[in-house]
C-alpha cells in the first residue's frame, strides 16, 4: 500500500512541475515552414481554399455563415474535437490567413499561407503560424514533446499527397 502512495505522489509532483515549467514558457510562438510543388499558384490556392477533405486529419468539415464579412467552417478532427476557423485574409492566388475562430479552446492563432511561383513552373508554399497555447500542460508538450511545426509539416505533406508528390519540407 506505501508503494502505491509513493506512485501518485511522484505522479502529482511530474504534472506539477510540467505545469510549473509550462507557465514558465511563452504562450504566444512562431512557426514557418515551406515546400515546393509541381502545381501552379492557382492549383495550389484552389486547393488550400477549398474542402479541407484531402487532408488527413480531418474527419468532417462544414461550413458556418459568414460573420462581420468573413467567411467560416468548422472542421472535426479524429477526436471528435471541432474547431471553427476564419478567413482573415483571401488575396488569390498567393496569400490566405486563417484564424482559429473558437475563444474556448487552449489554444488560437493563424496560420497564413503565402504562394509564390517557381521559375520554370511549379509552386512554393510557405506557412506561417502565428500560434498561442493558453493550457500550460499543453504549452509544455508542444514545445518538448510535439514541435512548434508538426501540424504544419503534416498539412505540407498532405497537400504533397494531394499532387502525388513527395516534398521536401524547408525551414
Amino acid at each position: 500500500m506505501k508503494w502505491v502512495l509513493w506512485i501518485a505522489g511522484g505522479l502529482v509532483l511530474l504534472v506539477g512541475l510540467v505545469a510549473m515549467v509550462g507557465a514558465m514558457l511563452p504562450v504566444r510562438h512562431h512557426a514557418t515552414r515551406r515546400a515546393r510543388y509541381r502545381v501552379s499558384p492557382e492549383a495550389l490556392y484552389a486547393v488550400i481554399a477549398g474542402p479541407p477533405d484531402w487532408r488527413t486529419g480531418v474527419k468532417s468539415f462544414g461550413v458556418l455563415p459568414e460573420q462581420d464579412g468573413r467567411k467560416r467552417w468548422w472542421e472535426e478532427d479524429s477526436h471528435r474535437q471541432k474547431v471553427t476557423f476564419e478567413l482573415v485574409e483571401d488575396a488569390p492566388p498567393s496569400r490566405i490567413a486563417v484564424r482559429i475562430a473558437d475563444r474556448g479552446l487552449p489554444f488560437g492563432g493563424t496560420w497564413t499561407f503565402e504562394i509564390t511561383p517557381v521559375p520554370g513552373g511549379g509552386s512554393d508554399l510557405r506557412i506561417h503560424e502565428n500560434g498561442e497555447i493558453y493550457n500550460v500542460i499543453f504549452r509544455f508538450m508542444a514545445r518538448f514533446f510535439f514541435g512548434y511545426t508538426s501540424s504544419i509539416e503534416g498539412y505540407l505533406r498532405d497537400l504533397g499527397v494531394k499532387f502525388g508528390e513527395t516534398v521536401g519540407i524547408q525551414a
